[in-house]
């Protein structure tokens, strides 16, 4: 064994071994944090006439209709986290909803305003796990223990089976057109 190699073999263990943890990491963050999200969601269209009122009392545009989507993005984004579905979609949704819940409620905004000279506030609002749960998906994706994972391996399987057909089939002429 070449010595010089020995850093890279050990590198490529620990990857291997980080990257299981990795998606064990994401699926405890999406299963937990999805449900929390498709409970408040749920709540949300339940007591939509007490969501539109405090949506009003902030002064958010169209509140009726915002408690709807917000309810909704909650509600069924959280269903997606949970099962590792569109992931990255339902992560980019639900930081767009999280990074306005934190803009909208006047305390929460000084909190993220001020996240850098004291960000103890920032880190101990009520937003705060379910935002950095959206942003970890996003930008991470669902990890391979989800159905995107599932998908994706799929699609792929699929794509080199059709691409290995198209060069097989572009090779040259095939044995029924020499026999003619």
């Amino acid at each position: 064994m070449n010595i010089l190699k020995l850093p890279s073999l050990l590198e490529d263990q620990i990857s291997k071994r980080a990257n299981l943890i990795q998606s064990l990491f994401l699926l405890t963050f999406r299963l937990y944090w999805g449900w929390q999200f498709f409970v408040n969601g749920k709540g949300k269209l339940i007591n939509h006439v007490d969501v539109t009122s405090f949506f009003a009392s902030l002064h958010i545009p169209a509140p009726a209709l915002n408690a709807w989507l917000v309810g909704g993005a909650e509600c069924f984004g959280g269903l997606l986290l949970m099962a590792g579905l569109f992931s990255r979609s339902a992560g980019l949704v639900l930081s767009i909803v999280m990074t306005t819940a934190y803009l909208a409620v006047s305390d929460d905004r000084a909190k993220l305003l001020n996240l850098f000279s004291d960000p103890a506030p920032f880190l101990n609002a009520d937003p705060f796990f379910f935002l950095l749960t959206a942003v970890l998906v996003f930008a991470f994706g669902s990890g391979a223990i989800s159905i995107d994972s599932v998908l994706s391996g799929l699609f792929e399987r699929r794509s080199r089976k059709l691409l290995h057909t198209k060069e097989s089939a572009s090779s040259g002429p095939s044995k029924a057109v020499l026999s003619v």
